[in-house]
């Protein structure tokens, strides 16, 4: 199932029975820059900064003191339910003197969440792959105007004794017309393999 991310940072802010919420989002492509943000943008003046994020199969999500599974997992959910990858969500909660008990605490982090999120910016994120290509030097200048109608990223150039030599990352659904297209225009002589794929 395609999957977006955020195209820029994000806040959402709601009032339950006078605890103040305020839910902030951001992108992040690992778990290491969610946790750096998260220390970031947490109020240690306030009751609870509650959390969650999801980078691929890899998520966490953390309750910060409020009743188990009320904050992070709803904050989770939240992420899941708006199909969204490569983010981090804290919501923060100033507690204002009355209990919301579990299932409002659930509804005011989820809703938080939820609604800062619905709200944000996005881009799709594309599926893209690494691969080498190898070809003559005369087919050079043929070459590189393919990568670029393909909207390959060039990510290192070489040249050798046998030829062109370059390292690509493109849209794992534009391989295959590389593939074809690089056969035809080298009568098979390029050579393309590919070697790694990553979600964004």
């Amino acid at each position: 199932m395609p999957r977006d991310t955020l195209a820029a940072p994000a806040r959402f802010a709601l009032e339950a029975r006078k605890s103040r919420f305020l839910a902030q989002a951001t992108p992040v492509t690992s778990a290491d820059a969610a946790l750096a943000w998260l220390q970031l943008v947490a109020d240690p003046e306030a009751t609870h900064n509650c959390w969650a994020y999801r980078i691929g199969q890899h998520y966490r999500s953390s309750d910060d003191g409020e009743p188990g599974g009320s904050a992070g997992r709803p904050i989770l959910a939240a992420i899941d339910g708006q199909a969204m990858d490569q983010v981090a969500v804290v919501v923060t909660r100033w507690y204002g003197g009355t209990n919301l008990g579990v299932g409002g605490l659930v509804r005011a982090y989820g809703c938080a969440a939820a609604e800062c999120l619905r709200a944000a910016p996005r881009r799709r994120l594309v599926q893209t792959c690494e691969a080498a290509l190898d070809c003559d030097f005369n087919l050079a200048g043929k070459v590189h105007g393919l990568i670029e109608a393909l909207g390959a990223e060039k990510l290192d150039e070489r040249f050798d004794p046998q030829g062109l030599h370059l390292r690509l990352r493109l849209p794992a659904s534009s391989y295959q017309d590389l593939s074809d297209r690089l056969r035809d225009l080298s009568r098979g002589t390029a050579r393309l393999h590919r070697s790694e794929t990553d979600p964004a």
